[in-house]
């Protein structure tokens, strides 16, 4: 179920992170993924596919690709007002993604059990109606913040809990930084 206090329809999400490489503004070559929430608990997110982000000669990488799946996916965590991380993410690429091309994503939460969220995901190319280019499923597992403060890097951890709107995200979660 979509939390109370979720970003309404249509609101734009913004960045978790300015270093994060999917949504975050401080990544030269970062995805700088944006994504709106929808009804329910669902969304849709953009990108744009730059030359930084090619595999073969004028085409996306699928590693990019995933990238922005994954980051889409885990956006949905902001209208579950959960912190998770990826647990499992299995992609499918069903037509290349030229360089130039902006991916309309759509994404939803298909079910929650216990600290399990799992939840799918389709990239379109050619407009939010276009064919469908890559499409994934995933699992994400609910963590605490302590898990970023014992795994992370303690220069960017502390980077974050420096900046008042690292702060007061953390808080919207209602967790202590």
């Amino acid at each position: 179920m979509r939390h109370p206090d979720a970003p309404a329809p249509g609101e734009l999400l913004g960045a978790h992170y300015g270093q994060c490489f999917g949504c975050g503004g401080d990544q030269p070559h970062g995805l700088h993924l944006e994504a709106r929430a929808g009804e329910g608990v669902s969304l849709t997110a953009e990108f744009t596919v730059r030359p930084a982000h090619q595999g073969a000669p004028g085409l996306a990488h699928g590693g990019v690709l995933t990238s922005a799946l994954d980051e889409t996916l885990g956006s949905l965590n902001w209208l579950l007002r959960t912190i998770a991380v990826t647990g499992r993410l299995e992609t499918d690429f069903v037509r290349p993604v030229p360089v130039g091309t902006t991916l309309h994503l759509e994404a939803e939460v298909t079910a929650v059990a216990g600290r399990k969220i799992y939840s799918t995901a389709t990239g379109r190319v050619g407009g939010p109606g276009g064919p469908v280019a890559v499409r994934a499923d995933a699992l994400f597992i609910e963590v605490k913040v302590d898990h970023f403060v014992d795994h992370g890097r303690p220069e960017e951890i502390q980077a974050a809990m420096n900046d008042p709107d690292q702060v007061r995200r953390a808080r919207a979660f209602e967790v202590n930084p």
